[in-house]
């Protein structure tokens, strides 16, 4: 071994440290997700540093174009001072410089650099003593649009300062990164917003969901619902036969009515077939009509529904329940593009584009004989896999909201938001019903809140096993008393800032109360602490 080489004690702190600064990155990208707006998570992100990383007061800032000036959107311990200012220019201080400059600036002890001591808030250079600075731009593109600032106590760590500071510095590079994400994700959603309402002459009012999407309809900012969107805008302007698979309460259904809505039918039907709630009986009657006479009960002539869908689209939901001998027909439909009426003897042409979906495996369908190998090939021109929301993690909170604020307007109540152990209950359940199941849950606690927030006991029983919440689950009642007053106390400490004697009021118990259920219950009250701006 070489002298410059890493000793196995300072690997494994490395690998440790390392571990530990994904878990913190992976913590972030989620509070960064769960909030609508950008600046309601940068106080849960500067928490998060703090506590899990140790880097203490934390600052945001981000470049407010309207007044050419650098604005502080969150920050941990400022001064007086400070807080009253609210504002850099660019090029003042450090913030303004490392904004300027667009490179970032580490200080290792701001009481040995007196140029610095302006950033002391109030401290004296003593109190300043083996403290390093960081301060990192944030960068979307090539442009620089805010800074994230924080500072840490090495004394304690003398024999690793370099090293430590340099796994700082790219936490915090690697947090930037997250943060200019999310707010390039934002910005495309406001100027979506603004482009579909120019389009609806200023009437339409859209859920912030519906970034990536052309429509209302479809709501996901994941990466595997990005993949869907760009299948559905090549494929909708042809009039190729699609074939939309996926586990039941995907929404298959709403693939295909985009897919129409993009296409060059939109102008015409879209018509709707779900093959699986039809008796076999009459399934061929309402495919392809009938005429008057033609079997017990026809009283009159009546149109199919390809005939119905005529210069349009006709979706068969559920292809693969039909049976061999409808197959059979459907088969030659696709393939010669005109229908015969039952008891008729004429060929009618139709211009019809076909969407099919299923929730069946159709190549084990094949394999069984249940399917015809030829109708199948017929259908599968040009498949799109709709994701099982289990695989779609970070639509969930999406979903939720979209569906929090559709029922609230459908039922006439007020919802302003979602508690954190309910989403922390959502986002952890495996979802068997996918997008379906979650509408009902949430459509479900809209109807039960009575205080404008929807809380975990709200959502159904099934949601809140060990299974969904990683708990072992707990029969008694003094159980779910017990996990009823946690949420509440961490609520009420969320909503006064970590402040325990206002928490203790809001609950009705006195801050002796409040103190022994908090140690009780091991809250960490310390995380909810923030800073008014």
């Amino acid at each position: 071994m070489n002298g410059f080489e890493p000793s196995t004690d300072d690997k494994a702190l490395r690998l440790a440290r390392d571990l530990e600064d994904l878990g913190v990155l992976f913590d972030i990208a989620r509070t960064l997700d769960r909030h609508v707006e950008l600046r309601e998570a940068l106080g849960p992100l500067l928490d998060l540093l703090e506590a899990r990383a140790g880097l203490s007061r934390g600052m945001v800032t981000l470049l407010d174009r309207s007044v050419g000036m650098l604005k502080i959107e969150e920050a941990h311990g400022m001064s007086a001072e400070e807080k009253k200012r609210g504002l850099y220019r660019l090029g003042e201080g450090l913030v303004g410089r490392v904004f300027e400059s667009g490179t970032a600036l580490v200080v290792p002890d701001l009481s040995k650099e007196p140029r610095f001591l302006n950033r002391a808030g109030g401290r004296s250079p003593e109190e300043l003593k083996g403290i390093a600075y960081y301060c990192v731009p944030i960068r979307s593109g090539d442009s620089v649009i805010g800074t994230v600032s924080a500072e840490r106590r090495v004394g304690v760590h003398a024999e690793r300062i370099d090293s430590l500071m340099t796994e700082d510095r790219s936490l915090l590079e690697r947090t930037t990164t997250l943060i200019a994400d999310s707010a390039k994700l934002r910005e495309r959603i406001m100027e979506e917003q603004f482009r579909l309402r120019s389009d609806a002459g200023g009437d339409a009012v859209l859920s912030h969901n519906s970034v990536r999407n052309p429509s209302q309809s479809m709501v996901g900012t994941s990466d595997a619902m990005h993949s869907v969107y760009e299948l559905i805008a090549q494929v909708a302007p042809s009039d190729a036969t699609v074939l939309v698979t996926g586990e039941s309460g995907t929404g298959k259904e709403l693939v295909a009515a985009e897919i129409h809505r993009a296409s060059k039918r939109s102008a015409g039907p879209f018509v709707k077939v779900n093959c699986a709630a039809l008796p076999e009986s009459i399934i061929e009657s309402e495919l392809f009509g009938h005429e008057k006479g033609a079997f017990t009960g026809a009283a009159a002539q009546r149109k199919g529904r390809f005939e119905l869908a005529h210069e349009g689209t006709i979706f068969l939901d559920e292809i693969g329940e039909l049976s061999p001998q409808v197959q059979v027909k459907l088969l030659r439909v696709l393939q010669e593009r005109e229908i015969e009426r039952i008891g008729g003897s004429a060929t009618i042409r139709i211009d019809v584009r076909v969407v099919a979906a299923t929730n069946r495996k159709l190549e084990e369908e094949l394999r069984a004989g249940r399917f015809r190998e030829d109708l199948y090939y017929r259908l599968n021109v040009f498949p799109v896999l709709i994701p099982p929301l289990r695989e779609r993690k970070s639509d969930i909170v999406l979903l939720a909201d979209y569906f929090a604020e559709k029922y609230a307007n459908r039922n006439g109540k007020l919802i302003k938001r979602i508690s954190s152990p309910a989403l922390d209950l959502l986002t952890s359940y495996h979802w068997p019903g996918n997008v379906r199941e979650l509408e009902n849950c949430i459509e479900r606690a809209v109807i039960l809140s009575t205080d404008a927030v929807i809380h975990s006991y709200h959502l159904p029983p099934s949601l809140q096993s060990a299974q969904s919440t990683n708990t072992e689950p707990t029969a008694t009642l003094d159980g779910a008393i017990s996990r009823l007053e946690k949420e509440l106390i961490v609520e009420a400490l969320k909503i006064s800032s970590g402040n325990m004697a206002a928490a203790a009021r809001r609950l009705g118990v006195t801050e002796r109360q409040m103190g022994l259920r908090v140690h009780h219950y091991g809250i960490n009250w310390k995380l909810y602490r923030a800073t008014k701006m």
